[in-house]
């Protein structure tokens, strides 16, 4: 990473999006393992035993990573979040996210760096000054706007506030992704509701579902012209990266631990290149409209600016799940790859594949390839077609391996 250029974290839930932050430009990465995490009730989270693979890896990629520990810890936590804490040392890890005391407490007798998680809600510099013997960067409140962002920025450069690194704290935003209704995070509905706590990962989001609001009194309904009052759209930055970096932000989270790799990936890269076109001095307009036409082909829920320009005070979703401009269809798996023919062999194993199609390839070592089909072989002869069961290959000039899924890429 160019020195004092903004650092872009990307999300890994699996290693499939672990190899596609690394080909979207990412320079370091944030993932779970076990509990104890924002994302304990995903299916995406690693285990203890992945720790040095993952570590492997981002060394080989230059590559930094960050621990989740972000969730309430209660005293029957504590030895848990010990043995995480003591593999993130173990391991290498570059650091851990945390807003729980006690973490910050066992991380610093333990010598282990701490990112101070958005669930702290730090919204003015005094928190800064507060979290500073444990922390060299801090996540800043999703409420703020850029201007109080760059006060605290400025603030933390008058009062020279250091971390335990030794030089001044970092601040941190989030750049893109989901953004829950409650502050910063921190939301009871899902416990009240479902036993689920949203402040120790297992949130059901029934916030993102319609309601009808009733008068208890009378038993009247009344009718809301947007149903899904409750479930925001995407944050998304991208229009004015330029002046998140010139409001002091040190590093830019992307959301989406829970997504897939291709959101992964795709996030990954638009954010990449506009961060770069800004110290290049490239930034513009069109180039902004192709990066939000990109970032609209996966999962989103519409975009809006968040709190940082001020604008709104909200903007709420009109309709459930995604509104991806594109759809993925799985149609097959990869079984082999021929070096010298640079062509990937596939079994297709549900609806039908034509020259032409849009596809895209996904795998834990191979992350992310989308490209279009340029010919297809079954036997060795050309097809225009192929047929569930049909055994065939595509020029492709990444490999593919048996473990490899194959989408095929349709509109919305």
């Amino acid at each position: 990473m160019q020195k004092n250029k903004v650092e872009l974290m990307a999300p890994a839930g699996s290693f499939e999006s672990l190899t596609a932050a690394i080909q979207g430009g990412a320079d370091s990465i944030y993932f779970g393992i076990e509990q104890l995490n924002m994302r304990a009730r995903s299916n995406s989270n690693f285990v203890f035993d992945d720790l040095p693979k993952i570590v492997e890896i981002c060394k080989a990629n230059n590559l930094k990573s960050y621990l989740t520990l972000n969730t309430i810890v209660y005293d029957h936590d504590i030895s848990l979040m010990k043995s995480i804490v003591d593999a993130a040392k173990e391991n290498g890890i570059d650091a851990i996210i945390a807003s729980d005391l006690a973490v910050f407490n066992y991380a610093k007798k333990t010598a282990v760096r701490v990112h101070v998680s958005t669930q702290a809600n730090i919204s003015n510099v005094e928190s800064i000054e507060f979290f500073a013997p444990y922390a060299d960067v801090m996540v800043m409140a999703r409420e703020l706007s850029l201007m109080q962002v760059a006060s605290i920025t400025r603030e933390i450069k008058r009062r020279n506030i250091i971390g335990p690194s030794g030089e001044l704290v970092r601040v941190e935003i989030f750049a893109h992704g989901a953004l829950c209704m409650a502050v910063s995070g921190k939301c009871y509905m899902s416990l009240h509701s479902n036993f689920a706590s949203a402040n120790r990962g297992a949130c059901i989001q029934n916030c993102r579902r319609n309601y009808i609001v009733i008068d208890k009194e009378e038993g009247v309904e009344f009718e809301i012209d947007n149903e899904y009052i409750m479930s925001a759209k995407d944050l998304c930055t991208i229009d004015f990266l330029d002046k998140v970096i010139d409001a002091g932000t040190t590093v830019l989270k992307i959301e989406g631990r829970g997504r897939s790799a291709d959101y992964v990936y795709t996030v990954t890269k638009c954010y990449r290149e506009a961060v770069d076109s800004i110290y290049e001095g490239t930034y513009s307009p069109a180039k902004v409209e192709d990066w939000k036409a990109r970032l609209a082909t996966v999962f989103n829920r519409g975009f809006w600016d968040g709190y940082y320009l001020g604008r709104t005070m909200g903007e709420w979703s009109n309709e459930y799940g995604s509104k991806a401009t594109k759809k993925k269809i799985y149609v097959g798996r990869g079984l082999k790859y021929y070096e010298n023919a640079r062509a990937g062999e596939f079994k297709l194993e549900a609806q039908t594949l034509s020259v032409g199609d849009e596809i895209l390839i996904t795998g834990p070592t191979t992350g992310v390839v989308q490209t279009i089909v340029t010919e297809l072989r079954v036997d060795d002869k050309q097809q225009e077609k192929v047929k569930k069961g049909d055994v065939f290959s595509v020029p492709l000039e990444e490999k593919v391996r048996p473990s490899d899924k194959l989408y095929k890429l349709v509109d919305a």
